[in-house]
């Protein structure tokens, strides 16, 4: 015979104990009803990439019927990006990501359940740097053509492009190839001093060593003459402090004043004299400015003129 103070009830699965009320909570499939798969994730990521070079890795995911898939990682490298909606990863390292590596787990989840691709390490390595030969002519004839042309080589393949520094006035340059030429005139007698050709990655740089193309007269030499200069070195800065790093000087001249464009760089803080030959019959202007080791420079001194018979 039941006791009249147990009584069974319905709903949420309440059972009153003798006064006391206890709560069971459950849960439970319809009939039939089957727990869905989990997600998967596959795919295989680079491990490894160079510097300022692109890198990008999507997986490959699958996931029930009605379920959204978010993606996750762990392990993300500083320079990149990850996408929660795709998993991808993705980003360009730069020279000071280089040789360090990271330990990277990428994983998908449909809010049931989750799977998580190997762990894998993913390494920068140095771009190289492109090397670039030849040995250009240092000196010319007026009224004959030069021309130099360097052999460069990057060998990821990036593409390179060609720059010049001190490029004489009647002198063309090509950023395809490297390429230095023209033909001098009897006005273009001279030293062009300093030219530097280099070849670029637009990450990497590699430079010639810095040549001198020296343009001769084509008449016999009594008509070329020769300068000599003198300064007196600074010895203190624009803003009245002692100049301490002064490492030497750049001597500018042409035919006028205007377009001084041919320069000597006399690397020696102690000199306060130099001599330009082979200058050809005319007036010629000069002026000198220093520059010291941090690569700054002071104003041209006054300019001085010279007529060569």
């Amino acid at each position: 015979m039941q006791d009249s103070r147990f009584s069974r009830l319905s709903g949420i699965g309440q059972l009153a104990i003798c006064g006391y009320a206890v709560v069971a909570l459950f849960t439970s499939n319809a009939a039939g009803a089957t727990t869905p798969p989990p997600p998967t994730i596959s795919g295989a990521p680079a491990t490894t990439v160079l510097s300022w070079h692109s890198y990008r890795f999507t997986p490959t995911a699958k996931g029930p019927s009605g379920y959204k898939l978010t993606f996750a990682i762990s392990g993300k490298p500083s320079w990149a990006s990850f996408n929660t909606a795709t998993g991808t990863l993705s980003g360009m390292p730069q020279t000071v990501n280089c040789y360090t590596s990271t330990t990277i787990v990428i994983s998908v989840s449909d809010g049931l359940a989750k799977a998580s691709l190997p762990a894998f390490t993913l390494k920068v390595t140095p771009n190289i740097v492109p090397t670039i030969t030849g040995t250009p002519a240092t000196s010319d004839t007026a009224g004959t053509k030069y021309a130099f042309t360097p052999k460069a080589n990057e060998p990821d393949g990036d593409p390179l492009s060609f720059s010049v520094k001190n490029k004489p006035a009647w002198a063309t340059f090509s950023i395809a190839t490297g390429a230095i030429s023209g033909t001098p005139t009897a006005a273009n007698v001279g030293t062009y001093s300093n030219i530097v050709i280099s070849a670029s990655t637009g990450h990497a740089l590699a430079s010639l060593a810095p040549f001198s193309i020296t343009v001769k007269s084509s008449g016999t030499t009594a008509t070329a003459g020769s300068a000599t200069l003198h300064w007196t070195a600074p010895t203190a800065n624009t803003n009245g402090s002692a100049l301490t790093n002064l490492a030497g000087y750049h001597i500018h001249y042409g035919k006028a004043p205007s377009s001084m464009t041919t320069s000597v760089t006399v690397a020696s803080a102690g000199a306060t004299s130099y001599t330009i030959s082979n200058l050809a019959s005319g007036t010629w202007y000069f002026a000198v400015n220093a520059y010291t080791t941090a690569g700054a420079n002071g104003a041209f001194s006054n300019i001085g003129s010279k007529a060569i018979p």
